[in-house]
């Protein structure tokens, strides 16, 4: 009588196991390793939070050699004897005010000439600082320092009696609505290109990353935006791909009746002066 061996159907199972071993022992090794790289991930983040987000490059021009011949560049001294350069014209015309301008995160005071120069061209005074740690300044940027310095900058050019007017560039934008929560006196806050908060900015480009409890300097201007009595202007391009447009929404809606949004079509980050920007902020003034 011949018997039949079943040794490949029982061979089977047992090959099913052994591949489900390897797997699980697979992934045993792997998850350690992929926790290491996480780990490391995270904490060259953390270690590098700073130059993320303040990217001061190049040498600080002499204002003539880009365009701005009426513009004296000035030294600021802070209340911790930091020196601060900033570019400073007064009216042109009487009776115009001064616009306090805080640039954005990259390069220096120079990348902004051509917006300086239409500020200067309309007759209205300028007070552009360069941020500590920037071409220019000495010192080590930061939230409370830029804010501080802010302030400060701005309550010395008050002192001269001038009306001032409040602009914010991307990262600026956070640095003038502090200032303007401070000072209600400002004429004018105009806030090109905003931003909720820097950590909300993060947490959408890194969703992997605790940002919010990683991020030192957050610059959470929706903190204080519905306490600003400041009339404000917010700029904002449904292209911008920086700081996506619904930041600039959100600020509007914190705000109530004291903010104006403009939504620029097609306008991106850096382009909405070529979209009417300083037309619109001139309109806007009582003054006018």
């Amino acid at each position: 009588m011949v018997q039949t061996h079943h040794a490949n159907s029982d061979a089977a199972p047992e090959a099913a196991r052994s591949r489900t071993a390897r797997v699980k022992g697979i992934l045993i090794l792997l998850v350690p390793v992929l926790a290491v790289i996480y780990a490391g991930i995270v904490g060259y983040m953390y270690v590098n939070q700073q130059s993320l987000l303040f990217k001061p490059a190049g040498e600080l021009p002499a204002p003539n050699t880009v365009g701005l011949a009426d513009v004296d560049a000035v030294s600021l001294t802070m209340a911790d004897g930091t020196e601060l350069t900033a570019w400073s014209a007064p009216p042109a015309s009487e009776g115009a005010p001064t616009v306090l301008f805080f640039h954005g995160q990259t390069g220096n005071l120079g990348d902004r000439a051509d917006r300086l120069r239409e500020i200067l061209n309309s007759g209205f005074g300028l007070l552009a600082p360069s941020y500590r740690g920037y071409p220019g300044s000495e010192g080590e940027p930061s939230e409370v320092a830029l804010i501080s310095d802010g302030i400060q900058i701005y309550d010395q050019l008050d002192g001269k009696g001038a009306d001032i007017v409040l602009h914010g560039q991307s990262l600026g934008t956070a640095v003038a609505a502090a200032v303007a929560e401070q000072r209600p006196n400002a004429e004018l806050l105009v806030l090109e290109a905003p931003f909720t908060a820097t950590v909300d900015v993060a947490a959408e480009r890194y969703p992997w990353l605790p940002v919010h409890a990683l991020m030192r300097d957050q610059f959470a201007t929706r903190n204080l935006i519905d306490d600003i009595t400041v009339p404000t202007l917010i700029f904002h391009g449904t292209e911008d791909e920086t700081v996506p447009l619904h930041h600039g929404e959100a600020l509007a809606a914190m705000a109530g009746d004291t903010a104006e949004i403009h939504v620029i079509p097609d306008g991106n980050h850096n382009d909405l002066w070529s979209h009417g920007l300083w037309d619109q902020v001139q309109q806007s003034l009582p003054a006018n």
